[in-house]
């Protein structure tokens, strides 16, 4: 198991922004790790890099405790942090190189090299990181995360600042690492999520709320009504639909129906039912699927 965290909690003096927090991630997964701001997810990313103890509870990276092996754990993450600190008056290559050289990297000029290229940095790498946009700033921190060739990647926000072509090359990018490196990965970009993680964690006042592979995520039972679009052959009255059990609401969109149901109440069976008796002919049915931004505004906003 490449992170492992077992019901750390941690407190800011009387404040708790972690509570007996629980979670594992494979080695080789791309995991998103998502919250409402305040939510506790860049205190457990500092937590699982050693910047920060847990007050309680306890997390391991690698087969590591992070308490106890702090300094050889440290070689093996990467760490992409929210407000990414960089010395603005180095060169690009200046400060990757000098960031090699407090990893005693053998060949620091090659890894250095390669590192530009992977991130796109070639066209900048010969200014100073002060006359970079925040975006080519933001693949400077991938940069360095990436320089030790670290077997676990945790990236907090990493296309902040990214217009829309740089953030599909570092979509491919994460993809790509993600082949052969575990990657924790907060964003609020709901998108970025579906579009590169296999699974999600969602954290809200510091507790877990959520955890489930992407493509499954429809199932998580919110409180949100279930919305079901129906197309007969000719069209019923309204209020023939609002008699059926189960069902909240019916409105016609000009080619099919709208029905809102109650939570968890499954009404398909009885709307093929109330076709049948009718003598209606159902030329389709298709329930709405829950979107990652549903879920997460249904779990957060209790």
């Amino acid at each position: 198991m490449s992170i492992s965290v077992t019901d750390v909690s941690k407190f800011y003096g009387r404040q708790q922004a972690l509570k007996s927090a629980s979670f594992e991630v494979k080695s080789g997964e791309i995991v998103g790790f998502l919250g409402p701001n305040g939510a506790g997810k860049s205190t457990m990313m500092k937590i699982l890099t050693g910047y920060l103890p847990a007050s309680s509870g306890k997390v391991a990276v690698c087969g590591l405790d992070v308490t106890e092996n702090s300094i050889e754990l440290r070689r093996k993450i990467g760490y992409l942090p929210e407000h990414n600190p960089l010395y603005t008056d180095m060169y690009v290559t200046e400060y990757l190189r000098f960031v090699g050289g407090i990893y005693h990297l053998p060949d620091i000029k090659t890894r250095v090299e390669e590192m530009i290229e992977m991130t796109g940095l070639r066209p900048e790498c010969h200014k100073k990181i002060r006359m970079l946009s925040k975006g080519y700033r933001q693949r400077v921190g991938l940069a360095q995360a990436l320089l030790p060739d670290p077997e676990v990647l945790i990236l907090d926000e990493p296309t902040t600042g990214f217009d829309p072509n740089q953030v599909a090359d570092v979509r491919n990018l994460i993809r790509t690492l993600g082949k052969s490196k575990t990657i924790l990965l907060s964003t609020h970009i709901m998108q970025e999520v579906q579009a590169i993680c296999e699974r999600v964690i969602i954290i809200h006042q510091g507790q877990i709320v959520a955890d489930e592979k992407t493509a499954k995520l429809d199932t998580i039972h919110t409180a949100g009504d279930t919305i079901i679009e129906v197309e007969f052959d000719r069209q019923p009255a309204p209020e023939q639909l609002i008699a059926i059990q189960g069902i909240m609401r019916a409105d016609y969109n000009g080619s099919s129906w709208v029905i809102t149901s109650q939570p968890s109440s499954d009404v398909r069976g009885s709307i093929f039912r109330f076709a049948v008796e009718n003598d209606l002919i159902l030329l389709g049915m298709k329930q709405q699927k829950q979107s990652l931004e549903d879920v997460f505004q249904a779990l957060t906003t209790k």
